[in-house]
């Protein structure tokens, strides 16, 4: 069985209509194995869409310069805290779809991360998510403070850059 491949790409000169996303979004592309269907129903199984929010997310994450290894390095890492996902129509192994990500909101220690994938074929939206993300001292355990030097990394696509009231 062949897996899906998650790959950035630049922002489409088109995005499909079905995908409102800010000028600073991160663009990836989608190519749906086989791997992630159900056995019974042969479309794209949820799980399968919640690996390819970790992988945009890490992809976008790691196009800032925060890759993995670098956090790992400094005892910090992101960690899921909520997952929002609005299925919005149906994949298929072999389908080409396209993703984008950005930040909807910071706090102090969580990120709020949208994404949003399309199949440009038909101009169908497949899944909306709304991801909230922890910044975490490996340590402790902890949430940790996001560093400046990270939120700058990022294009501001925040509202009017504002943050969110710590929660």
């Amino acid at each position: 069985m062949s897996p899906s491949r998650v790959e950035v790409i630049p922002r489409p000169s088109a995005p499909p209509d079905c995908i409102e996303a800010p000028s600073e979004a991160f663009w990836c592309a989608i190519e749906v194995g086989e791997d992630g269907t159900s056995r019974g129903v042969p479309h794209v199984n949820n799980a399968e869409y919640v690996r390819f929010i970790d992988r945009i997310a890490e992809r976008a994450t790691d196009a800032a310069g925060f890759t993995r290894a670098r956090m790992l390095a400094d005892d910090r890492m992101w960690f899921v805290a909520r997952h929002e996902i609005d299925y919005r129509g149906e994949a298929f192994a072999g389908d080409e779809l396209v993703a984008a990500t950005w930040l909807r909101s910071w706090t102090r220690t969580t990120v709020v991360r949208e994404v949003r994938i399309a199949r440009p074929s038909d101009a169908r939206l497949i899944c909306a998510a709304s991801t909230r993300w922890a910044f975490v001292d490996l340590g402790t355990r902890r949430p940790a403070r996001i560093p400046p030097e990270m939120r700058a990394a990022f294009p501001d696509s925040t509202a009017a850059g504002r943050d969110e009231v710590e929660p």
